[in-house]
């Protein structure tokens, strides 16, 4: 099996003066110049002690060197540790301790908090610089672990994910096909692993040109600007970013967007499609298991909208080819060389993988069903169900209809104090009429939220626990 280094080699012969990365500043690094700075950092940590097998925490801003990095340290045979970056410096130390890294890779100000952070005091310190010499290597192994990445903890503890050479380019794999194109494409990523993928192909990755802990405070124009400014053909956004997009008309070349990390509404759908045109591809996925099912956004019929709003759940579309997938007991359960098989820690495996044979299944703990057609829609997570006069209800079933309901912007269905609440974000004028047509699915209870908490890694799912807290519960 090839893997990802070998690919990215490959898209250098093929176009080593085409634009790899245009970082948020607007500097453009071509491939051969990403491979120029992995080679020239690989001689330096090599001559620093880093061979096959050490692991490497890494902490950098996310520009070209921070991939750079990751090919230089996976030359060297090493393993990179990612921190969950939505925890911020409790992240890094989780990381640190989990992992017990021997060195920490770093540069500009993420530098400075080795001084800072206990865990980190007695690493090695990696910077990025230039070396002379020969670079002489071993080939990467298939079951090498390349990364160890964190999930975001929303849930519990972060679980550490080992994930080898293999596991990367069969996510390479599965991943591919969506991105796949004729033309030359310039695709704004604001995920990783889309970088990694594009990267691998010898494609053009635009780097966003604001924080991602900070989309809040990103206005649409903002986002639009750096979208005609860069003459962005694609997006692979979360869908708090695709709501920004829904609001501007002046996209440029743009003509088509893929979005996930967060559930993809219906409401949502349609603005986009109304917006010049552009095709819309939502991806289902999750930490371990990126990609799961995708779904093109013209193929949903009449029908299925009526069953959205009818409380039949949110289509996600069809599992990907490589994928298996089958639901026991409510539960999305996947299973595949791209779907992670394992923790770090052994007693996170226990609680998330069911070993049936030879085959490992992942739960993925979101609930949902197939229709006759093979397609998935999602309920929600295990667990948040909630008891109406006509049964228990997921959040799902109620939440993509309500959407659609006039002056509403987002709901979350709970269970709050023993009862069914829906607690609704929009124009609180319409409360009556919420009231009204909440009685139709055996909601009693519903309540106007100013502003709902939303997850601190995409800001495109409800933080349900922040908003039991804001309840009052």
């Amino acid at each position: 099996m090839t893997n990802l280094l070998d690919q990215f080699a490959v898209a250098v012969d093929r176009h080593p003066d085409r634009t790899a990365i245009v970082e948020g500043s607007g500097r453009e690094v071509t491939f051969r110049d990403v491979q120029i700075r992995a080679q020239q950092m690989a001689r330096k940590w090599r001559r620093k002690g880093i061979g096959r097998g050490d692991r490497v925490l890494l902490a950098m801003p996310v520009n070209a060197d921070l991939y750079a990095s990751l090919a230089a340290l996976w030359s060297l045979g090493a393993t990179v540790v990612l921190p969950e970056p939505t925890m911020g410096l409790a992240g890094l130390r989780h990381a640190a301790r989990t992992t017990r890294p021997k060195a920490f890779c770093a540069s500009g100000y993420f530098a400075l908090l080795r001084f800072v952070v206990p865990e980190l005091l007695r690493l090695r310190l990696l910077l990025p610089g230039t070396a002379r010499g020969d670079l002489s290597v071993a080939p990467v192994q298939d079951g090498d672990t390349a990364l160890i990445s964190f999930t975001s903890g929303t849930t519990g503890q972060a679980k550490a994910i080992p994930r080898s050479h293999a596991f990367l380019m069969a996510q390479h794999d599965a991943i591919a096909p969506l991105l796949d194109s004729d033309a030359v494409e310039r695709d704004l990523v604001a995920f990783p692993v889309f970088t990694l993928i594009n990267l691998a192909a010898g494609r053009t990755t635009v780097l966003p040109n604001w924080r991602m802990s900070n989309l809040d405070r990103l206005s649409s124009e903002q986002f639009a600007g750096w979208i005609s400014k860069q003459q962005v053909t694609r997006l692979l956004i979360p869908p708090s970013l695709c709501e920004k997009l829904a609001q501007r008309k002046d996209t440029g070349r743009l003509h088509t967007v893929f979005t996930g990390g967060g559930p993809v509404f219906p409401d949502l759908i349609e603005r986009l499609l109304a917006n010049s045109g552009l095709d819309v591809v939502c991806v289902y996925g999750s930490t371990e298991a990126e990609p799961i099912a995708h779904l093109d956004a013209r193929e949903i019929t009449e029908v299925d909208q009526l069953e959205m709003a009818a409380g039949k759940g949110l289509l996600v579309g069809h599992p990907v080819s490589q994928i298996k997938l089958r639901i026991q007991d409510d539960e999305v359960q996947v299973a595949g060389d791209h779907v992670n098989d394992g923790y770090l820690d052994l007693a996170h495996s226990k609680e998330n993988k069911i070993k049936d044979g030879t085959t490992i299944w992942h739960r993925t703990g979101d609930a949902g069903r197939l229709d006759d057609q093979g397609r998935l829609w999602l309920w929600g997570r295990l667990g948040s169900d909630v008891t109406t006069p006509t049964g228990q209800t997921f959040p799902f079933a109620i939440e993509v209809a309500v959407r659609q309901w006039p002056s509403v912007t987002n709901s979350a269905l709970m269970s709050v104090d023993g009862s069914p609440t829906l607690c609704i974000e929009g124009d609180a004028d319409q409360l009556s009429n919420w009231n009204s047509l909440a009685q139709e699915f055996g909601v009693a209870n519903v309540t106007h939220v100013k502003k709902m908490p939303m997850d601190k890694r995409h800001r495109s799912k409800v933080d349900r626990k922040k908003l039991t807290h804001l309840l009052g519960y």
